[in-house]
Order: structure tokens, then C-alpha cells, then sequence
């Protein structure tokens, strides 16, 4: 089936763990949709590797830890230079190890929180204020289903994303009343290296919950992702999406 064709000419997109996955792919498709796209990553690697499967002029990154405010805030006020930011992606996050909750380690608990949330609050604060000035923007924060059910075994990471969810909905209200749309978006589990992180029981069980009877496919949600952060979303903000192949209830 031939892919929707987005325009985003003359528009510069930032998505956080670009270097792989989801990230990978959105940035993929940017760039053919005509975006000039910054791939922030902590690693590396990847993004060397990365660089090199997409080559294209229009195609940049530094290497972030989104955690870290001051090296978020020093990134952005660098971009601001030359560019303006008119889109962000908030993807980058981890699932951290599957364990109970009164076993979780406690630091790998704030490492996945810090991570999942307040990378995503850390990217926002640090950006917005650039779309405030120009009174455009398209923000997607990558939620998942478990921030909404809750995953057992997963505290740490169904936390760190219904936080994000709430952080949609406060900001997409803040900045109702200017041409910039804040929503989040939450998928069951997809084929990416992020199920490598995760125990063979874990996944199976999350794919029994799923309808449909399979993972989501990473060009699927890509699809989600480019209408969400294009013009033609004019009107949905402070909203959540779901694509979990019927697995969420509401």
C-alpha cells in the first residue's frame, strides 16, 4: 500500500532516540516528506550508524542524554542559532528491568523515570518557548499502552509514561490558544530492539493482550506520528491516541 505523503517543507523536526526504532523510522520518513531532521541519541554508535543507512544532507544529530537538563537547554539554544524547531518528537526511552515493585532496584527506578518523563519534560521546556515565538509547533510525546493500564512487572516504566500523558494534556491546554498541538500517543508493543530489553515471558504476555493477535508494525505508527505533527492536524491537542491493535479499553 503507498504511504500518505506528508508535506514538511521547510520544517525542522527534532526526534529524541532517533538512532533506532520508532525514532529511526519517523525520521526516515521526515526527511523524504521533505523535513530537515536532528536525531538526538546517547549513543553513538547508533547514531554513526544511523547517519549512514539514511545519508541525507537534511539529516543531523547530537548526541543527547534528555535526562540532563543543561545538555538539553545547551543543544537547543545552539539549534535556535540557524533554525527554528517546528516539530519534536519525544521518543527516547527505556523499559528498565521487569521485576515487582517492592523487588525493583531503586536506582534503576529513577533511571527509567528520569528517562521516560522527565526527558520528555526536559525537551518540552526547553523548546516551546522557540514555538511560542514563532506560534507554530507539533509536539508528540511517545506514551504506551502501560501508561494507561499498567503493566506488571513494570512500574518504573507504566509510570514514567502515564506521567507523559499527563504532561500532554497540562501543556496542550497551556498552549490551546496558539497554532501549536501537543498530543501523545500510545502503542502496544512493536517490533523494535526495545522487546530485547524485556524477559520472553514478558513479551508474550503482553502480546496476549492484544486483539489483533500481533505487534505493531513500526511503519504503522509512523503513519500516526507524521499526520500528528503535520498542518492538517489543526484542531486535536491535549489528546491521546491510542494504537494498541484494540488492546486499551478507553
Amino acid at each position: 500500500m503507498d504511504k500518505i505523503t506528508f508535506d514538511f517543507k521547510n520544517r525542522t523536526a527534532i526526534v529524541t532516540g532517533g538512532a533506532q526504532g520508532f525514532g529511526f523510522d519517523i525520521a526516515k520518513r521526515f526527511l523524504k516528506s521533505g523535513a530537515k531532521v536532528i536525531i538526538w541519541d546517547n549513543d553513538p554508535k547508533a547514531i554513526e550508524s544511523a547517519i549512514k543507512k539514511i545519508n541525507n544532507s537534511n539529516l543531523s544529530s547530537n548526541v543527547v542524554d534528555v535526562s540532563n537538563y543543561e545538555e538539553v537547554e545547551k543543544n537547543v539554544k545552539e539549534i535556535v542559532k540557524n533554525s527554528n524547531i517546528d516539530i519534536l518528537i519525544n521518543n527516547a526511552g527505556i523499559t528498565g528491568p521487569t521485576a515487582t515493585l517492592w523487588e525493583y532496584d531503586i536506582e534503576m527506578w529513577k533511571k527509567v523515570v528520569e528517562i521516560n518523563l522527565m526527558g520528555t519534560f526536559n525537551c518540552c521546556r526547553s523548546i516551546v518557548p522557540n514555538m511560542i515565538k514563532n506560534n507554530y509547533g507539533r509536539i508528540v510525546n511517545v506514551a504506551s499502552v502501560a501508561g494507561k493500564d499498567g503493566n506488571a512487572n513494570a512500574s518504573a516504566y507504566s509510570v514514567g509514561k502515564a506521567g507523559a500523558i499527563g504532561l500532554t494534556k497540562s501543556l496542550g491546554k497551556e498552549l490551546a490558544d496558539k497554532n501549536i498541538a501537543v498530543n501523545a500517543v500510545t502503542p502496544a508493543g512493536a517490533k523494535t530492539r526495545i522487546l530485547d530489553q524485556m524477559t520472553k515471558e514478558h513479551v508474550q504476555r503482553m502480546l496476549s493482550k492484544v486483539p489483533r493477535g500481533r505487534f505493531l508494525e513500526v511503519e504503522e505508527f509512523t503513519s500516526l506520528i507524521c499526520w500528528l505533527s503535520s498542518e492538517e492536524n489543526t484542531f486535536s491537542t491535549a489528546a491521546v491516541f491510542d494504537i494498541s491493535g484494540g488492546r486499551s479499553t478507553y
